[in-house]
C-alpha cells in the first residue's frame, strides 16, 4: 500500500482552469477576484462580510487588532488548538490565559470557563478565542450568554470547522463564522483544510465598522475611500491612517479558493461518510471515538480517537505506511508559554487528552480501499 498521509488537498481539472485563467488575466493581485471570492464565502456561511487575508494566523492578528487586544488586556482560549490561536494576542501586546477543555467534546469548557471569570477581578478579561476543534462546533449561544455576562468580545477560530452547525435555542441551525453570536470569525485555507488556497484565510463578520477596520489594517492601514479622507489631493490619492499590514490575498488563490468553495458541500458529504465508516469499523475496539451531539453538525476537518497506547500505535501504523498525526500539544506545554509559568497540570483534561489523541487519515480523496485497509491494520494492532 502507498503512503497515506493524515490530510491531503484535492485539486481537479476545475480548480487548475481556474487558476490559468486568472494567469492569462489583468490581474494577479488586488483584482476582482478577492472581492468575488469574499461575497461568496460570506454567503455560504451566512455571514454580512467577509475579508480575505494571506493566511488563518494573519487572520487572527488583525482581528486582535481591531478588537483592541493591547498591552494590559487578557484574553482567554483553549489549550487544545494551534499554537496560532494564543500567539495572535501575544502579537498585538495583549496577554494570554487559558481554559481547560471538556474531556469528551475537547471544546473549551464553558462550565470552567464561568467558574474562571465569576473568580476574576470585573473587567480583567477582555474577550475569549473559543476554537471549533477537529471541526466541531462551539455552542456559540452559550457562550454568548456567558460573554455578556462578563462583558467579553468573541473571536471564533473556525479554521477546522467551515459547514460545522450547532442548533441553538429556537432549533435553528447555527453555522460557523454566521457572524450571529460571535464579533468575528476566521477560517484556513491551508492545503489540508475544507479549502484549499495554498496559503490563505478569510474573516467573516456582521458588523460593518470592524469590517472598514479590517480591510484598511489588511494593506498598510490605509485608506482610498474619499469620504473617508482627512484630504483630497486628487486620484491618486491615499491615506495611511493607522499602522496595517501587508496581508493580502492574491488573484491567483482567491480563484483557486473560489473553485474550491463550490464544491464543499460535496467535500464535507464525503468527510461525514469517511466518519461514518471508521465509526462502524471501530467502535467494537477499546478506543475514544469522536462524539456528536444530537443537533451539531461536524465537519470533520479530523477524524480523532483516543487510546492508551497511543505511541505505539502511531509507530505500528507508520510502519504500514498510514500517516497519523497529533492534534495538538496543548499550548500551555510548549516551552515558550512554559517559560511564562505554565506547568504540566495546570490543565489537566488538556493534557490528559493529548497523551491519548491520534487524528486518523481524513481528506475526501482517501478510497474505500485505503480506509479499509486503515481499519484492518488498527483491528489487526488491537489483536481483533
Amino acid at each position: 500500500m502507498d503512503i497515506i498521509p493524515y490530510g491531503k488537498h484535492e485539486i481537479e481539472k476545475e480548480d487548475i482552469q481556474a487558476v490559468v485563467d486568472t494567469l492569462q488575466s489583468d490581474f494577479l493581485t488586488q483584482g476582482p477576484k478577492i472581492t468575488e471570492f469574499e461575497e461568496n464565502f460570506a454567503a455560504y456561511t451566512g455571514a454580512d462580510f467577509a475579508i480575505a487575508v494571506s493566511n488563518g494566523t494573519a487572520a487572527l492578528h488583525l482581528c486582535a487588532i481591531a478588537l483592541g487586544v493591547k498591552a494590559g488586556v487578557k484574553v482567554l482560549t483553549s489549550p487544545i488548538t494551534f499554537v496560532a490561536s494564543a500567539n495572535c494576542i501575544l502579537y498585538a501586546g495583549g496577554e494570554v490565559d487559558f481554559v481547560d477543555i471538556d474531556p469528551h467534546s475537547y471544546l473549551i469548557d464553558l462550565h470552567k470557563l464561568e467558574n474562571k471569570l465569576s473568580k476574576a477581578k470585573p473587567g480583567e478579561y477582555s474577550g475569549i478565542i473559543p476554537i471549533d476543534f477537529a471541526g466541531y462546533p462551539v455552542n456559540l449561544e452559550e457562550l454568548k450568554n456567558i460573554a455578556k455576562k462578563y462583558n467579553l468580545w468573541i473571536l471564533e477560530d473556525a479554521c477546522h470547522a467551515p459547514g460545522g452547525a450547532f442548533k441553538d435555542s429556537m432549533n435553528r441551525y447555527q453555522y460557523c463564522g454566521n457572524g450571529n453570536y460571535s464579533d468575528l470569525a476566521i477560517f484556513s485555507f491551508h492545503p489540508v483544510k475544507h479549502i484549499a488556497t495554498g496559503e490563505g484565510g478569510m474573516i467573516t463578520t456582521n458588523n460593518k465598522d470592524l469590517y472598514e477596520k479590517l480591510l484598511s489594517l489588511r494593506t498598510h492601514g490605509i485608506i482610498k475611500h474619499t469620504d473617508l479622507l482627512e484630504d483630497y489631493h486628487g486620484g491618486w490619492y491615499y491615506e495611511m491612517q493607522n499602522l496595517g499590514y501587508n496581508y493580502r490575498l492574491s488573484d491567483i488563490q482567491a480563484s483557486l479558493g473560489i473553485s474550491q468553495l463550490r464544491k464543499i458541500h460535496k467535500n464535507i458529504k464525503r468527510r461525514r461518510e469517511i466518519a461514518e465508516v471508521y465509526n462502524n469499523g471501530l467502535r467494537s475496539l477499546n478506543i475514544t471515538l469522536p462524539i456528536v451531539a444530537e443537533g451539531n453538525q461536524h465537519a470533520y476537518h479530523l477524524y480523532i480517537i483516543q487510546t492508551k497506547e497511543r505511541k505505539e500505535l502511531y509507530d505500528y501504523l507508520r510502519a504500514n505506511n498510514i500517516f497519523t498525526q497529533v492534534h495538538y500539544i496543548p499550548v500551555h506545554m510548549q516551552p515558550y508559554y512554559r517559560r511564562k509559568g505554565w506547568k504540566i497540570g495546570d490543565l489537566p483534561s488538556a493534557e490528559d487528552y493529548y497523551s491519548r489523541c491520534l487524528s486518523l487519515p481524513m481528506y475526501p480523496s482517501l478510497t474505500a480501499n485505503e480506509q479499509d485497509y486503515i481499519i484492518e491494520k488498527i483491528k489487526a494492532f488491537f489483536h481483533e
